[in-house]
C-alpha cells in the first residue's frame, strides 16, 4: 500500500496549491471552484493518510514486492452475497433522491426513508433468516 498511499499523498499535495492558484486567475469570484478543488486536496489527503496507517499495520501485500509471487496473491479476497438484492435497493434509493433533487424535496424524504431501510437490511443481512451466524 505504500505506492497507493503516496500516490493520494502527492495529491493532496498537488491539488492544494492548484486550489489558491485557481482563486488568483479568477480574482477570488468564484468560491464553488476553489472549495471543490481545497476539498478534492484533503480529501487525497485523508485516503493518503489511511492507506499509509493501514500499510505499516498489515504489512507488505504480494503486490507491492517485486519478488511476489502470483500463488502468494490467491484465496479469500472478501465476503461477498451474490444473492443479496439490498444493494439494489440502496441504489434505487440513491437514484430516487437523486430524481427527488430534480423534481421535488418531498421525493428526497421518502427516498432517505428508503435507504434507511436498505442499509439496515443490508448490514443485518446475516443476523436473521437462513444465514444467520
Amino acid at each position: 500500500m505504500k505506492l497507493e498511499s503516496r500516490i493520494f499523498g502527492f495529491g493532496a499535495f498537488f491539488f492544494v496549491p492548484v486550489a489558491f492558484i485557481y482563486g488568483y486567475l479568477n480574482n477570488w469570484t468564484e468560491w464553488v471552484g476553489i472549495l471543490g478543488v481545497l476539498l478534492v486536496g484533503g480529501l487525497a489527503g485523508m485516503i493518503g493518510a489511511y492507506l499509509g496507517f493501514t500499510g505499516r499495520r498489515v504489512g507488505m501485500r504480494p503486490e507491492d514486492r517485486n519478488d511476489a509471487e502470483i500463488h502468494e496473491g490467491a484465496g479469500e479476497q472478501g465476503h461477498f452475497s451474490p444473492w443479496s438484492w439490498w444493494p439494489l435497493m440502496l441504489g434505487l434509493s440513491c437514484a430516487a433522491g437523486f430524481l427527488g433533487l430534480a423534481v421535488g424535496w418531498w421525493i428526497v424524504f421518502i427516498a432517505g426513508g428508503m435507504a434507511v431501510v436498505a442499509l439496515v437490511g443490508w448490514v443485518y443481512e446475516y443476523s436473521r433468516g437462513d444465514h444467520a451466524h
